[in-house]
């Protein structure tokens, strides 16, 4: 089973990694870059929506000023790309602990409408600080430099950014962290009574959901090469939701093939432009009725039935000498 996982991990990486050689044309190669700013973003989110059980529906904000902290350190101050990618999940991060301090207290549905409205706070910011953000006419965002200069460079820079958070992202989940944002979504009053710091561990992963959203709003703003405040609308905030309860929450991989199947899905139905919005609610609803653990539950069925774990039996041959010794050594037995 693990050799068969290593060969589907590798051969996927391999494909991704061969994309700008294979693919038909450069939008193709666009939206394969745009699904992986989406899931570095998604993947932060995940455990906090997917593990620890909070309704986050505003990191959308914490995209925004990600990428307007990359436009402005680039393009005002002319910092360097990659220093300002950095100091972007910086700001992300920290200002996911100035929300995370007093939001995390509140209850779930409470938690939902402090997020919402610190991302539309992010936006009326955006607007009102022309000098700085460029008001309703925007900004535009310098690229990389040689050799992330190209789209197919740009492409190798996301999906390395976004394999590195894969791989943090699934060793907080397998682990202890994992295990103990599972138990405070499922119950906090058993998550406390077994140690875990409840508030600390939401705190610390809130932090971590800023910093990849940072991340993910500066390649964002550098791929879109212009950002508005328009932009940053809360429908992509629920799309980044959406993504999560569609994939599965709970799992890596199910809102990784949500993100995809969800940003992809314009172009599915492209012919049918006007019903986009009609094909999210009905593939929400589908999912919400038929599959409530989402579609990463289906690979994982599928994955059982088309190849089974092989259980493996163990004789017990109990140890009759040893026993009649510790029977002459206790004669009350």
């Amino acid at each position: 089973m693990r050799a068969s996982r290593a060969v589907v991990m590798v051969g996927g990486l391999l494909a991704l990694a061969t994309m700008p050689w294979w693919a038909r044309d450069q939008y193709q190669l666009h939206l394969a870059a745009l699904i992986g700013v989406y899931w570095i973003l998604i993947a932060g989110l995940n455990l906090i929506v997917g593990y620890s059980g909070q309704l986050s529906i505003g990191h959308v904000g914490l995209l925004a000023i990600g990428a307007y902290a990359f436009a402005i350190l680039t393009g005002r101050y002319e910092w360097s790309p990659w220093i300002a990618l950095m100091a972007s999940g910086g700001i992300g991060a920290l200002c996911g602990l100035l929300l995370g301090l007093p939001s995390l207290r509140l209850p779930g549905f409470y938690f939902a409408m402090a997020t919402l409205a610190f991302a539309l706070i992010v936006t009326e910011i955006s607007l009102a600080q022309g000098d700085l953000t460029g008001g309703g006419t925007g900004l535009s965002v310098p690229g990389f430099t040689a050799p992330f200069d190209t789209p197919g460079g740009f492409h190798a820079l996301i999906l390395s950014v976004a394999a590195l958070i894969t791989w943090l992202t699934w060793n907080v989940a397998r682990f202890m962290w994992g295990r103990a944002l599972i138990a405070v979504r499922d119950s906090v009053v058993t998550a406390q009574a077994v140690g875990v710091p409840v508030f600390r561990a939401k705190l610390l992963v809130f932090v971590f959901s800023g910093l990849t959203a940072g991340v993910a709003g500066a390649l964002f703003a550098s791929l879109q090469s212009y950002i508005t405040p328009d932009t940053f609308v809360f429908e992509l905030g629920l799309f980044f939701f959406v993504c999560i309860i569609i994939g599965g929450r709970g799992t890596i991989v199910g809102p990784l093939i949500g993100t995809a199947v969800l940003t992809a899905l314009p172009e599915i139905v492209a012919p049918l432009a006007r019903w986009s919005t009609f094909f999210y609610g009905l593939l929400l609803l589908a999912v919400v009725l038929l599959v409530p653990e989402g579609i990463g539950h289906v690979v994982e069925i599928v994955r059982a039935r088309w190849k089974p774990r092989s259980l493996q039996s163990f004789a017990v041959t109990p140890d009759a000498a040893r026993l009649a010794r510790c029977l002459r050594a206790d004669p009350e037995r």
